[in-house]
Order: C-alpha cells, then structure tokens, then sequence
C-alpha cells in the first residue's frame, strides 16, 4: 500500500473520537465521523479500515455496516465497541471485532492485521491470474514455442516472484503476533475443524 493507510473513525462520542485520531494520526491519515449518517457521507474508495461503533443514535453501526457492504465499497471494518460479541455477530459482516475499552496498541495492531489482510488478498488475486494464464498456455502451446517465447518467460519469471511475495506475507500473518486466529480463521474456512 503506498502512502499512509485511510481510516475512517465513526464514533458518537466526540472525546472517544479524538483520542483515536491522536493514537493514529502518525501513521494513518485519519477521518472522524460523529454519527452514521456522517459516516455514509464520509466513505469513499479512498477508505481503507473503518473504525465503527455498533451502537449509535441516529444509525446503528451495524445499518452502516450493511450499507457499506451493499454499497461494494472496498474496504475493512472494525467494529470498535462496548457490545460483547453473541450469536448475532455471524450474520454481521465485518472484518475485526473489538470489544471496548481498547488500547493504542491493539487499535494499531487491528489496523494493521487488516491492512496485511489486503495485502494478502491483492498478492493472491494477482497470483491465481498469473497461474490461470499459465495453465492456459500450457495447455495451447507446445513446449518449444513456449521457450521461445519472451512474453511466456516474463509470465513465468512475475509468477515466481508473487508466489514467493505471497510465501512471505503468510509467513509474516503466522509469525506475528496476535495472527494466529487469523491463522485458524484462514484453514478452518478450507473446512470445519475440531471444536476445542
């Protein structure tokens, strides 16, 4: 990602609000939205993690939530919130949940779980689209013809290079810490796993 990542803070209480931006205004280009109609005006493509209190006059966190996802926009949200999760968060589409009161470091820790997040999903649309055009030339295209190619041996050369990009950034969501249910959450979606 370059430049500072966007991050759209959408809290009802003004002081609650400031003190987010202090911890985050260094490395983050921060916005603050008072309530959910402000949010909805506020968020664009430029966003890239919402802050977002569930409970709000005026609209729930959780109608901007649904208003966000039905709107396409392509971005994070984290629920920032003094609501304990129950059963009622599986239908609710959001990306990080934390519960209230929160700390810098794991507001900051958050923010950037879900900006690896990105990185990781960007790295691997880029690779599957690297690979489906390899497997369709390999499928037309005898073996002399694809050595003799250049544009076949650039394909080759990029997907080696986003593979071991995608290598690292998994290695990098397994070592660091606070990842490892990000872990879990990856494998145990190829499949159920065991209830502990």
């Amino acid at each position: 990602m370059e430049g500072n990542p966007h991050v759209l803070i959408v809290e009802d209480e003004p002081d609650l609000a400031a003190l987010y931006t202090t911890w985050l205004e260094d490395s983050c280009t921060v916005e603050t939205a008072l309530d959910g109609r402000e949010a909805l005006e506020s968020i664009d493509e430029s966003v890239d993690v919402v802050l977002l209190d569930r409970r709000m006059p005026d609209r729930s966190g959780e109608t901007v939530l649904d208003t966000i996802r039905e709107n396409g926009l392509d971005c994070h949200v984290a629920m920032v919130t003094a609501v304990e999760p129950d059963f009622d968060i599986v239908e609710l589409g959001f990306d990080a949940y934390l519960v209230k009161p929160v700390s810098k470091a794991e507001l900051r820790t958050a923010i950037d779980r879900l900006l690896l997040r990105s990185t990781y999903d960007e790295q691997l649309q880029e690779y599957f689209s690297l690979a489906s055009k390899k497997a369709l030339l390999d499928g037309q295209k005898t073996a002399p013809e694809r050595r003799a190619s250049h544009e076949y041996a650039r394909l080759e050369d990029r997907l080696a290079v986003v593979r071991t990009q995608v290598d690292e950034t998994i290695d990098e969501l397994v070592n660091r810490d606070g990842h490892r249910d990000l872990c879990l959450e990856i494998t145990q979606s190829q499949g159920e796993s065991p209830r502990q």
